[in-house]
């Protein structure tokens, strides 16, 4: 079977770096789009020398060039995006920008050369819904003046068009929300959990924990979502749908603290801080996530290989010296 020349938007990203290292491992020939304002090339590194492969900087606000590099490629996997609630707080207008006009111009293109898209959604278009997430649900999101919630509005308008485009053009899309993911490779500068957790205990430092730690999350292994990324695209019923990409292990925010304490084996307290302190501002966090998973799992067969407690054991493993330095005596 050929493999389609693919262009993955924010491929310098961590999830857009796993994507592109599968495409590259399945003998495609793999073209990045970044802007590099959060992703690095370092993710790419290993890369850059491969047949097939290409680095393009470069914004998706960039009308012009999303033209000329869509109709290069037969499959488009757009997954750049200002994500992170830190960032996103920090740069309301930027997050429109980019989320929004860029996925516009993504999606248009792919339309007029009749190229196919994944787009990259976000489970937090559910808004403050009781889980388990049903695909089918209606999106209802808080009032538009809840600066929390900006990146949610984007993802939901991206969905939004990308559907009109279906209909009126033609366009071949599939809307994957992704879950939490996480890995070894993550950072956590703008606000991403567990690599936070991990770095402050590996230091010694305090554990962070925003609110009360009731809320819940379920995360999913960088490499179970890419396998169920790649299950999707080769699923035939899958196009023209939203699909939740996830896993239905929920677990508070203060037991993911405790348990990377017990993994690592640090002696760092867990301290509660109010989110105002947090982000400067009262925020609406949702309380509790987790995807219903039946039209994944019955669609693709798919579940995942890694359960929360072996996640942790990887991205603990990935910084030993980090980690040895945390743990010598007396400190």
């Amino acid at each position: 079977m050929k493999v389609p020349r693919i262009l993955v938007t924010g491929g310098a990203g961590f999830l857009g770096s796993a994507l592109v290292a599968e495409a590259l491992a399945q003998g495609g020939r793999v073209t990045v789009l970044d802007d590099l304002s959060t992703g690095r090339l370092s993710n790419l590194s290993a890369w850059q020398d491969a047949p097939g492969f290409e680095f393009v900087q470069g914004s998706v606000t960039d009308e012009a060039l999303v033209e000329r590099l869509v109709a290069a490629h037969e499959r488009v996997l757009h997954m750049a995006a200002v994500v992170g609630v830190r960032l996103v707080l920090a740069a309301p207008a930027r997050t429109v920008e980019t989320n929004v006009t860029g996925s516009l111009n993504v999606l248009r293109a792919a339309a007029r050369h009749g190229r196919e898209v994944l787009l990259a959604s976000t489970s937090e278009v559910y808004g403050r819904r009781e889980p388990p997430f049903r695909e089918e649900a209606a999106i209802e999101l808080p009032h538009p003046e809840e600066r929390r919630w900006i990146y949610a509005a984007t993802k939901a308008l991206s969905e939004r068009t990308a559907f009109a485009l279906a209909r009126s053009e033609g366009l071949r899309v599939l809307v994957v929300r992704f879950f939490n993911t996480v890995g070894a490779r993550q950072r956590g500068r703008y606000g991403m959990v567990l690599p936070n957790f991990v770095r402050q205990a590996l230091a010694g430092e305090p554990l962070t924990v925003f609110g009360d730690g009731t809320q819940t999350r379920s995360f999913l292994a960088v490499q179970d979502a890419v396998r169920a990324v790649g299950l999707l695209l080769e699923t035939e019923r899958a196009w023209g749908q939203v699909v939740n990409v996830g896993s239905d292990e929920e677990v508070s925010i203060l037991e993911l603290a405790q348990r990377v304490v017990s993994v690592t084996g640090s002696r760092s307290p867990i301290v509660r801080m109010p989110y105002r302190e947090a982000y400067g501002i009262d925020v609406d966090d949702i309380p509790r996530r987790r995807p219903a998973l039946e039209r994944l799992a019955g669609w693709t067969g798919f579940r995942p290989h890694f359960d929360l407690d072996g996640i942790l054991r990887e991205v603990v493993a990935a910084a030993p010296r980090r980690r040895a330095r945390a743990l010598e005596p007396g400190r």
